[in-house]
């Protein structure tokens, strides 16, 4: 497992389900259903997180795919990812 906290873009369908997103300069496909993220009092109170994320398989162009863990914090309104895991 990593702890990372790098932005990315992320591209949603009209529901609000992750679809593609880019981090690191790799494009991924979400390859698998995203699982909405319960958050912890903790967290929201300790990383300013809009209580907003997913849990989701990427895989990039290679054919490489991690887990992800992404939020949005309330600083930029952006997403970012809070893990990775392989």
């Amino acid at each position: 497992m990593t702890l990372v906290g790098a932005s990315i873009t992320l591209w949603a369908s009209e529901r609000g389900v992750p679809e593609r997103f880019v981090w690191e300069g790799k494009r991924f496909r979400v390859t698998d259903t995203p699982t909405p993220l319960d958050f912890e009092i903790g967290l929201l109170t300790h990383f300013t997180v809009i209580p907003m994320g997913w849990r989701m398989q990427g895989t990039d162009e290679s054919g490489e795919s991690l887990m992800f863990d992404v939020a949005q914090f309330a600083a930029d309104r952006g997403w970012h990812v809070l893990r990775t895991y392989r």
